[in-house]
């Protein structure tokens, strides 16, 4: 049986992108009559919340997804609440370190924001990590330490990655892709690229569907289960909802958060509709229970480009 999950981080409320992705990592789950689960990802508890996470669990069912495991009805492989994890993290650490496969860096974020002929990794991290502390020796680093906690990272492995994406296709990424990376923060907190492997791992996830701004963190989290020995799942990314910008939507803009819409007086059945067309399940955004789509989830209908969400769609979503 497939196991599928959605884990949003609670730092922030609901728009219609993350209802997308949710939606679409349900269609998929319960078309081929798997077990869904809900993961909250409060692993930064600096920016975590707990009233967002009851908030999005809220919303979701109101949608019209439901879930065979979460952290509101529990299940074999809880908890299902990052945080409550920590313990599974450390160990892994260990494993990780044990194996060889971490060394400490010592680098500060000016040092690195310095590096500018640094390839570009990922959008939120910016120049790749040029592996400067990664063949320091045991005396350097023993030196250094005394002065300054490290973070850890993960040796990316020099060989190039590829796996057949189920949204997008083929995806191909070159040896070291994006840089070696935090698996642990020098303040102690654990990246997410290691707590989301962990976590899929521990709960049989077997295929993970998300939006297209993480896949370039598939290929780390590939080389992790790898170090680990354990079953890589199926990935699945699905195209941004982005404004007429071409700015991906954004947790601070109203007129798309799924709680603004929901108090407005609109049904979910009509957000589910043009959740759909976006999607290309649809050919017009009729309204549609969540169930209902299940019979028409079909890999090939959906859509590979970004969808323009314009002034005038938010209007007529928004109609009552």
């Amino acid at each position: 049986m497939i196991r599928g999950r959605f884990a949003p981080t609670p730092s922030g409320r609901l728009h219609i992108g993350n209802a997308r992705s949710a939606l679409l990592a349900w269609l998929h789950i319960r078309a081929a009559e798997g077990q869904f689960i809900l993961r909250i990802e409060d692993i930064d508890k600096s920016r975590s919340r707990a009233a967002y996470a009851e908030q999005m669990t809220n919303e979701l069912r109101w949608l019209g997804l439901d879930w065979d495991e979460g952290p509101d009805i529990g299940g074999p492989y809880g908890p299902y609440v990052q945080s409550l994890r920590e313990e599974r993290f450390q160990h892994a650490l260990e494993t990780l370190g044990l194996n060889g496969k971490l060394y400490p860096c010592f680098c500060s974020r000016a040092e690195l924001a310095a590096i500018a002929s640094a390839p570009h990794g990922l959008e939120s991290e910016g120049p790749a990590y040029p592996g400067t502390c990664r063949h320091h020796t045991e005396e350097d680093r023993a030196s250094r330490a005394a002065a300054k906690q490290p973070s850890l990272r993960f040796a990316m492995p020099e060989r190039e990655i590829a796996f057949d994406d189920m949204a997008m296709g083929p995806q191909r990424f070159a040896p070291g892709a994006g840089g070696d990376f935090v698996v642990k923060r020098a303040d102690g907190v654990i990246g997410y690229q290691l707590a989301v492997v962990v976590d899929d791992a521990a709960m049989g996830v077997t295929h993970v569907v998300r939006g297209c701004d993480l896949l370039d963190s598939t290929p780390r989290q590939m080389a992790l289960y790898e170090s680990f020995g354990w079953p890589i799942p199926r990935f699945g990314h699905i195209p941004l909802l982005v404004g007429t910008d071409g700015r991906r939507l954004a947790k601070r803009d109203d007129a798309v958060m799924l709680g603004e819409i929901r108090a407005a007086g609109t049904k979910p059945e009509r957000v589910v509709g043009w959740l759909a067309y976006w999607s290309g399940l649809t050919d017009r955004p009729e309204p549609l229970a969540a169930a209902e789509l299940i019979p028409l989830f079909d890999w090939a209908s959906v859509s590979r480009d970004t969808v323009v969400v314009t002034p005038e769609a938010l209007r007529e979503l928004a109609c009552v």
